[in-house]
C-alpha cells in the first residue's frame, strides 16, 4: 500500500511542474508560452509561483536565454521521469499482448474440472502465451464465491449457482452424467438397465460428505434406491477404486473418455433422468475491464465449448 500525505498536495498545483519542465527545455518564457498554449504573462506568473514554492530563483536570464539554477536542475532530474511515467499512465491506452506477457493467473476449480479442461487450455496457452503462469486453487461449488470475493482467485470455473451482487457469472456449457465400472469387477450390458443400476453398490463424490444426490431423489420418485457404500470429495480416487471393487460410479461425462482409455473402464448412459451440470465462469465485477482476465475468459470459452463437444461425442458412442 502506498503512503502519501494528501495534505501536502493541496498546496501544490501540478500544472506548475509542467511549466518548470517546459521552461527548462525551451530556455525562454515566450517559447514556453507558445508550447503550453498560454500567454506569456501566465507563464511568468507560474514561474513566480514556482520560485515561491521552492524558495529559489530556479531560472536566471543570460545572453543565451533562461538558465536553470542548481536547485532547478535537481528538481528537473527527479521530476522529469515521474512526469513521463504519469503521462504514460494517464494517456497511454491500456494494452495486453498475450505472446509477450508474464502474467500470473489464479484459477479455482475442482479436481475433475482441472483434469477435463486444463490439458487442452494450458497447451493452448503455452503455444500462444508462453510467459503466462497458471496457479490452480482447489475449489468446489460451496467455496467458489468466497474465494473470488476475497480475491484469492481471479476466476472460478464453477458449477454452482450462487451469485452475489458483487460478482458476475457467465454460464457457458452443460454436461450430462455417465456411469462407469471396471469389466473385471462387473459384467454388465451397455447401456445399463435401471435394474442393473440399482442392484449393484455405488461410490459417490460429495464435497460435503452427503450420501445422497439428485439422482437418489429421482430414484426415490420411481420407487427405487441404490446402495452408496463409499463417499469421497475426490474424483481422482475413483478409477483405481473401481478396478478393485464391484461398484458403479456416476460422474460427469467429461471424464468418460479419459477413464475408459487409461483405466479400461466401461461406460454407459445413466438409466435414470439426471440433471445436467451447468458450467460458469465466475469473477468479481471489479475485474470487468481487466484486459488479461478478459483474454483468459475468451480462451476458456473456446476451450470449454470444444471440450464439451468432445464429451458429448464420447457419451453418444455408448448410447443405444
Amino acid at each position: 500500500m502506498f503512503t502519501i500525505k494528501e495534505n501536502d498536495f493541496h498546496r501544490v498545483d501540478l500544472n506548475l511542474l509542467t511549466v518548470l519542465l517546459v521552461l527548462k527545455r525551451e530556455g525562454s518564457v515566450s517559447r514556453a508560452a507558445q508550447k503550453l498554449h498560454l500567454g506569456q504573462p501566465a507563464v511568468s506568473q507560474a514561474l513566480s509561483r514556482l520560485r515561491t514554492m521552492f524558495n529559489d530563483p530556479l531560472f536566471v536570464r543570460t545572453a543565451q536565454g533562461m538558465e536553470a539554477t542548481p536547485r532547478a536542475e535537481a528538481l528537473i532530474a527527479d521530476l522529469g521521469p515521474l512526469m513521463e511515467q504519469m503521462q504514460n499512465v494517464l494517456f497511454q491506452p491500456a494494452s495486453f499482448t498475450p505472446s509477450e506477457t508474464t502474467h500470473v493467473f489464479r484459477l479455482g476449480m475442482s479436481d475433475w474440472v482441472e483434469r477435463w479442461l486444463m490439458p487442452a487450455l494450458y497447451a493452448r496457452i503455452m503455444r500462444d502465451a508462453p510467459g503466462i503462469t497458471i496457479k490452480v486453487i482447489a475449489s468446489d461449488p460451496f467455496r467458489d464465491v468466497e474465494l473470488v470475493a476475497r480475491g484469492e482467485i481471479e476466476l472460478a470455473i464453477s458449477v454452482g449457482e450462487n451469485t452475489p451482487a458483487t460478482l458476475r457469472r457467465e454460464k457457458l456449457v452443460s454436461h450430462s452424467f455417465c456411469t462407469l465400472w471396471h469389466p473385471e469387477q462387473l459384467s454388465l450390458p451397455v447401456p445399463l438397465t435401471l435394474e442393473n443400476y440399482v442392484s449393484h453398490e455405488h461410490v459417490l463424490v460429495s464435497y460435503r460428505g452427503a450420501a445422497w444426490s439428485a439422482i437418489d431423489t429421482r430414484l426415490s420418485a420411481l420407487g427405487k434406491a441404490r446402495s452408496i457404500r463409499y463417499v469421497t470429495p475426490h474424483f481422482s480416487s475413483l478409477p483405481p477404486l473401481l478396478s478393485r471393487i464391484p461398484a458403479l460410479a456416476t460422474v460427469p461425462a467429461g471424464l468418460a473418455d479419459d477413464w475408459v482409455a487409461h483405466y479400461g473402464l466401461c461406460c454407459s448412459p445413466v438409466p435414470v433422468e439426471t440433471p445436467e451440470i451447468a458450467f460458469s465462469l465466475l469473477w468479481h465485477k471489479r475485474s470487468d475491464n481487466d484486459m488479461p482476465l478478459s483474454w483468459l475468459k475468451g480462451e476458456l470459452r473456446s476451450v470449454m465449448r470444444d471440450e464439451n463437444v468432445e464429451s458429448g461425442q464420447a457419451l453418444s458412442r455408448v448410447r443405444p
